[in-house]
């Protein structure tokens, strides 16, 4: 039990997490739903990253629509509950913390504290189209276009404060409709620039406004990949594979992408000599700066 608990720390960390959200909003709120809403994307997060941590084929893609569709068609569609950035300043202008704001709270700005970019790995219902693209590994360094999603998210803002401050009746019917129409566009522009870059995570690094929000708390993050240096040989394959073009070999928070990593895994399985793992610590025992890593 003891080696099951330390092999598995980390998606087991996740799930008790997320239970305990689970719990403690429920009871809070006085509503079962978030019981289930958040037990069930939590255990679906820990049985996604153990599968993928056991080198099982399919299994981030696997997760990626079990919550996905759970939240596009469920919460999103079914339910009529705008999920996409303007959801998110629309309760947020309107002081209600319920739903966008909730899922906000716990995802995009608290969350990336404990998870990092983990969110946009393994439960994003736009990633989860772009991953089935034929570009998993970027075939050119990172561009310099990461001032498009500041833009983007500045943008996604003024439009609900115009909206709000113009009192467009029915404002709440017309989030909805943004939700499907940005949907619609948030689809076509990543496909798009999958096929134009060669690079499915091209509207994650460029286009999507939500990363911005994420950043400072994954800066922090408790749950990182780290580097075993002794068992290193540096080949530079981590870096080769990595989706993000994040600099694995570099155990600092600062290294280069460092809040880009969406905890993937990709780096873990591609690893020959096993070097890299998930860790679930306040901090490397390894040392924090590589020196002179030869990477081809």
């Amino acid at each position: 039990m003891r080696q099951f608990i330390i092999r598995y720390r980390a998606p087991l960390a996740i799930f008790a997490i997320f239970l305990a959200i689970a719990i403690v909003l429920s009871a809070a709120l006085h509503k079962i739903f978030y019981l289930f809403n958040f037990g069930y994307i939590g255990l679906a997060l820990a049985v996604g990253i153990g599968l993928y941590q056991n080198k099982v084929k399919h299994a981030r893609i696997f997760v990626e629509f079990a919550i996905g569709l759970y939240l596009l068609i469920g919460i999103g569609l079914i339910e009529r509950e705008n999920m996409q950035i303007e959801g998110f300043w629309y309760f947020l202008f309107l002081g209600i913390f319920s739903g966008a704001t909730i899922h906000y709270a716990i995802a995009k700005l608290v969350g990336p504290f404990v998870f990092g970019r983990g969110w946009c790995g393994y439960a994003c219902w736009t990633a989860m189209v772009l991953d089935l693209l034929p570009y998993k590994h970027p075939a050119h360094p990172r561009k310099r276009f990461g001032w498009i999603r500041v833009v983007v998210l500045a943008g996604s803002f003024v439009l609900v404060a115009a909206l709000m401050a113009a009192h467009v009746p029915d404002l709440g019917s017309l989030m909805f409709v943004f939700f499907i129409v940005g949907n619609v566009i948030y689809y076509a522009v990543g496909i798009i620039l999958a096929f134009a870059m060669n690079d499915n995570r091209a509207f994650c690094k460029y286009v999507c406004p939500i990363a911005i929000l994420m950043k400072p708390g994954a800066y922090f993050s408790l749950m990182r990949i780290t580097c075993d240096e002794e068992k290193c040989i540096s080949c530079g394959r981590c870096c080769e594979v990595c989706p993000m073009n994040v600099d694995m070999l570099d155990l600092r928070r600062s290294r280069i992408n460092g809040t880009e990593c969406i905890l993937c895994l990709e780096c873990v399985n591609a690893c020959p000599t096993n070097a890299l793992d998930l860790t679930a610590s306040f901090g490397s025992k390894r040392s924090e700066k590589r020196e002179d890593p030869k990477i081809p």
